[in-house]
């Protein structure tokens, strides 16, 4: 556990040793349940800063957060710089926690096939007059994280940046994607610039470990998919 001084203004500290800097920064997952209460407290009291605070409201309760999660506004009001507001802020954060671990986790769909990943993204792309270029990330078992439109263009073609496509995979965590585009004009054979498209992309996958398992290209009639021809 960080030891933080109980001296010293949160504000003097280094950036990414802030709790809202570092969540930023380093990412939620970095952030120790000290900071996490110390970013719901905002502050602390004269004496303490809020992290000091946060740290020594942990304590009392053995650093366990179930037994955080059973006291009461009065209980959380004892620490000197709780008042009402923060303890009940506290208090509503934790119940939300409780309530999300509670909650059933619905599965997203799996994606075991070209015919599968077709079914997800046409009806986002397939009756339109000009392209759009998607993607859908999937997580280790083939589930859908996310779908996204990348770029919507004219009736011929659109800009597609992999830099944006990499960038909100990272963020998502992704283990592989997907890519989709539409052929307005119901032609399913790949140009030669969705050829060098998807070799580009491909290649940026394997250098950041993000398998890139198929490009689609969509239109009225079906779908052509660069995995099933041998494309990959």
């Amino acid at each position: 556990m960080t030891v933080y001084s109980n001296t010293i203004s949160i504000k003097t500290w280094a950036e990414e040793d802030r709790p809202r800097e570092k969540l930023l920064i380093k990412g939620k997952q970095n952030v120790s349940n000290a900071e996490l209460i110390a970013i719901l407290l905002g502050s602390g009291n004269r004496n303490e800063s809020a992290v000091t605070l946060a740290q020594k409201i942990l304590k009392q309760y053995s650093n366990n957060l179930h037994t955080l999660g059973r006291q009461t506004v009065s209980d959380l009001k004892q620490f000197k710089g709780i008042g009402e507001a923060k303890a009940i802020t506290l208090i509503a954060a934790l119940e939300l926690g409780r309530r999300r671990q509670l909650s059933e986790i619905q599965d997203q769909p799996q994606i075991t096939s070209s015919r599968d990943a077709y079914q997800h993204i046409a009806p986002h792309i397939c009756d339109l007059n000009f392209e759009e270029f998607w993607i859908i990330l999937l997580n280790r078992a083939n589930r859908v994280i996310l779908k996204r439109k990348i770029s919507s263009g004219g009736v011929s073609g659109t800009v597609v940046d992999p830099k944006i496509i990499f960038q909100i995979a990272l963020e998502k965590l992704a283990s592989s994607i997907m890519l989709f585009h539409n052929h307005p004009s119901g032609n399913l054979k790949p140009s030669s610039s969705d050829l060098e498209l998807t070799r580009k992309i491909k290649s940026a996958g394997k250098l950041l470990d993000i398998s890139v398992l198929d490009h689609l290209i969509i239109a009225d009639s079906g779908y052509f998919s660069f995995a099933d021809e041998g494309l990959m």
